[in-house]
């Protein structure tokens, strides 16, 4: 005879069992929760394993000899290298008794050589930084960065199950409370005797069953086996792992960067600031709770930031690459989640519009607003009434009238310098939204040290009693002796400065917006059909947005004394770029030419003393050259296969090169440049903008094009890729076919003449 408890513990098993996934789910989530600090000691950990084993590698083979400067005088090494002991390393995997059979060595010298290697090695380790070598990939390296992909994976994973799991736990623990499941025996024995508890007990558990059959509830437990698959630091084959790593070392590097302590960063990070004021800026807790967690600041972007909260009116020079973009959005979100006012503003060129706006939305969860083209009003409305971020133009500022009655908590003037002359229009539209900017930051790469006078003209916008006080005579000093000067206002850091830590390469997609110009000479060649006039015209219009940027690029990496290799498949377009580059400028390297004389122009890319630019049709001087001198890589038109671009990027970026290299794809908004991108990146070819203009039609009810749809055609294997792309774009633009054609690609006969 089975007794009333023991009867509804056998009809309640389902139920039970139910309480047990829930409690687990709870359970595995808490365990998430903590991933990112318990990956963060691994990490640690592990880079303290690298740089020993790196450190006790190198002993191997450094000479004895340099124990000399330690040991003193009256330690007879040379017995002890004469006895085969000729590096340090040998020396310290040996015994004091080893030792001390040698001939004229005692247990002194024994003593003194044995610690002064073992503190050799340990100082190696110390003063070491970790170095990912793709040709020279050990298991500690390899660990290691599966733990900083496990890193980011556990970032992004408690980022977005933070809200779902709070809300599960706040439905399930007082049902899992009331169940009894983490009771004492007591208070389940006392289920046996008190009827009210157990009815209670009982409602919990069928409540309980329904919670882990929902659909949000089975969502949740996916998410989280997703979530636990991408914390994994062993998910990953090595080969994968070092894939990953080259697809985004910069990346890598900044995770890195923030897992190790190294004094002599920190001092570098603040530039030429005094420690005074370095204390007060140190002092700033920047908030950076809007921005995605996938961004990892380096220290000294965290100390630009904060430099530009303190000062609230400064210009930050740093050196091209070193992420201005990313310290100004760092800027932002600071403000937004501890300010009143919630509307920023980026004024920028036209060429580099859209690259702020992508930006925005994949490091932060700001929102931002284009005050540019034909939807300026409509998005200036909301930007005033929601906040937020707008990104306007130096061209379309004039015309924002509400712009200058706004309050604004942080203004971003982009390529500031382009506001260095007082008299222009564009510098009296700027200065009146300073007026109503809290904050202000300039950005400029341009180096500022033989400028003084722009220098002097730009610090007026932001301060005036500063620029009367600059003095001309702090630039005759040098560049770090004028930066001391000026480090109230000015804030310029060199990569070789603080990227220390990166071996590697920074990319960048520079995207432009096609001029008016350029929308005229590409819808014509679009019309055409010919799918190389097309990619040819964003180059070479009379206006052209890409050339524009592309010279803007080369400019101020030559400012920087670097030497850059731009490549292009397009003849005209580099002899339209030698043309506007002059002397600086080498080549062009094309097919042609010779070998002798293709090495001739690379030689000589190398022995100029100073800034130069070579100038290289892609499918040429992307193959079997050495380029190791240039540090700057541009790729102005796309390639269809990712495979192509790296080998080029990889003539400069290869062993042998000294500076952190740095990579520009230029990229042209609605243009074929974006079908390219998708096929590289293996999208459906405009399927993403078709759902664009699909959403936008479904929520507007004036809409009546029932029939607006993606063209199947755009799928069919059977029509050679290049000539969907063409077909893609001329659907884009509603340059209709009428045979499905999609007109001639440009095919192998006519490329000779471009």
């Amino acid at each position: 005879m089975s007794t009333p408890g023991r009867a509804a513990d056998q009809a309640h098993r389902p139920s039970k069992a139910a309480t047990r996934a829930v409690d687990s789910l709870i359970q595995r989530a808490a365990e998430l929760q903590r991933a990112p600090r318990t990956l963060r000691r691994a990490a640690a950990e592990q880079i303290t394993a690298v740089v020993h084993a790196e450190a006790t590698a190198r002993v191997q083979e450094l000479s004895a000899d340099e124990l000399k400067p330690f040991v003193g005088r009256s330690i007879r090494l040379n017995a002890l290298i004469n006895a085969g002991f000729s590096t340090i390393g040998r020396i310290e995997a040996a015994s004091r008794e080893r030792l001390m059979a040698i001939p004229n060595v005692g247990g002194q010298t024994a003593d003194v050589v044995l610690r002064a290697a073992r503190d050799y090695r340990e100082r190696l380790a110390r003063d070491s930084e970790v170095e990912f070598d793709p040709d020279h990939r050990t298991p500690h390296h390899t660990r290691l960065l599966g733990l900083l992909f496990a890193i980011r994976g556990a970032d992004v994973a408690v980022s977005d199950l933070d809200e779902s799991v709070a809300r599960f736990r706040e439905r399930s623990e007082p049902l899992l409370e009331r169940a009894g499941s983490n009771a004492s025996i007591l208070f389940k024995l006392s289920l046996l005797f008190r009827r009210g508890r157990r009815n209670a007990a009982k409602e919990a558990l069928d409540e309980l069953a329904l919670l882990a059959e929902e659909p949000d509830t089975l969502r949740l437990a996916a998410a989280i086996e997703r979530a636990e698959r991408a914390t994994d630091p062993r998910v990953n084959d090595p080969d994968r792992l070092w894939r990953l790593y080259l697809s985004d070392a910069a990346a890598v590097h900044a995770l890195l960067s923030t897992l190790v302590t190294d004094g002599g960063h920190d001092d570098v990070a603040r530039g030429q600031v005094d420690s005074e004021l370095g204390q007060k800026v140190d002092g700033v807790s920047l908030d950076v709770s809007l921005l995605k967690p996938t961004l990892a600041l380096r220290r000294y972007q965290v100390f630009g930031a904060q430099y530009a909260i303190h000062q609230k009116r400064v210009i930050l020079g740093d050196e091209m690459g070193l992420g201005k973009t990313v310290q100004a959005l760092a800027v932002f979100a600071h403000l937004a989640a501890t300010g009143a006012i919630n509307r920023f503003m980026v004024i920028c060129p036209a060429s580099v519009q859209v690259n702020w706006l992508n930006e925005i939305e994949k490091h932060s969860l700001l929102k931002a607003f284009s005050l540019y083209g034909n939807d300026k009003e409509e998005n200036t409305r909301q930007w005033l009434r929601e906040g937020g971020i707008a990104v306007t133009t130096f061209t379309t500022l004039g015309r924002l009238k509400t712009a200058e009655q706004v309050e604004l908590s942080a203004l971003v003037v982009d390529e500031a310098h382009q506001v260095k002359n007082p008299h222009t229009l564009r510098s009296q539209d700027v200065s009146k939204v300073i007026d109503r900017a809290q904050r202000v930051l300039f950005l400029t790469g341009t180096p500022m040290e033989n400028r003084v006078e722009e220098f002097r003209n730009l610090v007026q916008h932001l301060d005036s009693d500063q620029a009367a006080a600059i003095d001309p005579a702090d630039a005759l000093h040098g560049a770090k002796a004028f930066r001391r000067a000026v480090a109230s206002i000015y804030l310029r850091r060199n990569r070789e400065d603080v990227l220390k830590e990166l071996k590697g390469r920074i990319e960048v997609e520079d995207w432009v917006r096609l001029t008016p110009t350029d929308e005229k000479v590409y819808r014509d060649a679009v019309d055409s059909g010919h799918m190389m006039d097309m990619r040819r015209a964003l180059l070479t219009s009379e206006d052209s947005a890409k050339m524009g940027r592309l010279v803007d690029i080369v400019e101020e990496a030559v400012e920087d004394g670097r030497k850059v290799v731009v490549f292009s498949f397009f003849l005209e377009a580099l002899a339209i770029l030698h043309k506007r580059l002059g002397d600086v400028a080498i080549g062009p390297l094309v097919g042609k030419v010779t070998p002798v004389g293709r090495q001739a122009m690379v030689d000589e890319l190398t022995e100029r003393d100073g800034p130069a630019v070579l100038l290289s049709q892609i499918s040429t001087g992307g193959l079997g050259l050495n380029i190791q001198a240039a540090s700057v890589v541009v790729i102005a038109d796309p390639q269809w296969t990712p495979g192509s671009e790296d080998q080029a990027i990889g003539r400069a970026h290869r062993m042998g090169q000294v500076h952190t290299v740095q990579v520009h794809r230029l990229l042209a908004k609605d243009s074929i440049d974006e079908r390219i991108r998708e096929v590289v990146e293996h999208k459906k070819l405009l399927f993403d903008e078709f759902a664009r203009k699909s959403e936008a039609k479904s929520s507007d009810v004036r809409a009546v094009d029932s029939g607006f749809h993606r063209p199947e055609v755009l799928d069919d294997a059977a029509i050679p890729l290049d000539r969907r792309m063409v077909m893609a774009e001329r659907y884009r633009l509603e340059l209709r076919d009428t045979d499905g054609t999609g007109g001639d690609t440009g095919g192998n006969e006519r490329r000779s003449s471009y």
